[in-house]
């Protein structure tokens, strides 16, 4: 399977389910047997809790692909993020930075990311979050060299507009090589620019499209879908999501 079709699931999708036992059942229920673990499911500076999360998931054959989005400030407590995740296995942990830090925080986890021999995307959360422009997101990846790149959320790239926020464009050119993680997620806007979570595939995201530029470009790096409508509900919806991947796996 190439790398972008070997996709996943944000735990961020089952936040109103708070025990790892019933998410892992769901994980395995909408069709896929890998994640991602947020914060609303594990707490990161807990090493001996998060021993325990991990063996539930590979208990249900369910594997830890990632964890975050996790902000990164320099704190000496972040070296536990990348214990929890080398205990998982994973190999890339989702990372937001913030304006007043970025300048010691980038470099700090740059040297833990390749003491841990861990890749950091950093999620791309829209226009109105710090590293959601490319201009931002280009500078955080000179100041963090090999280890840090992106983890293009394709729904929160569209929102920045047209112009700026086009996914394909993101792989094949603006970030190419630097593409760590995706989560694959879709809005459909309203003319007053808000926007809602669709299907993915089913809103402004050329889904086809994407996943060529992602499998021309050699993306081997973490893959989840995230849905986040539906909270009390989110199987149906999430069932849906990965029928649609597995529809482009079997023309693939």
């Amino acid at each position: 399977m190439s790398g972008p079709l070997d996709f996943g699931v944000q735990s961020y999708c089952f936040r109103e389910f708070k025990d790892n036992i019933d998410v892992a059942k769901k994980v395995k229920e909408i069709g896929v047997s890998s994640i991602e673990i947020c914060a609303v499911h594990a707490d990161f500076n807990d090493i001996e809790s998060w021993k325990k999360i991990v063996k539930i998931y590979e208990d249900a054959g369910v594997s830890i692909v990632s964890i975050g989005v996790q902000t990164f400030k320099g704190d000496d407590r972040e070296r536990d993020w990348f214990e929890c995740a080398k205990i998982a296995g994973a190999k890339h942990i989702s990372a937001h930075f913030t304006i007043d830090t970025f300048q010691t925080a980038v470099p700090i986890t740059a040297k833990l990311a390749e003491e841990y021999d861990m890749k950091i995307g950093i999620h791309c959360h829209g226009g109105y979050s710090f590293g959601g422009a490319p201009v931002v997101l280009k500078h955080l990846i000179e100041l963090g060299g090999d280890r840090i790149g992106v983890n293009i959320d394709t729904a929160w790239c569209m929102q920045i507009g047209p112009g700026q926020g086009d996914p394909v464009k993101w792989v094949r050119e603006t970030f190419k090589g630097k593409i760590f993680g995706v989560h694959y997620k879709d809005f459909d806007f309203k003319s007053n620019g808000a926007w809602e979570d669709v299907i993915v595939g089913t809103g402004n995201l050329d889904l086809p499209e994407f996943v060529s530029a992602l499998e021309e470009t050699g993306f081997d790096g973490m893959a989840v879908i995230e849905y986040e409508a539906d909270a009390d509900n989110p199987v149906p919806a999430l069932t849906e999501c990965v029928s649609k991947m597995r529809a482009l796996t079997v023309s693939a």
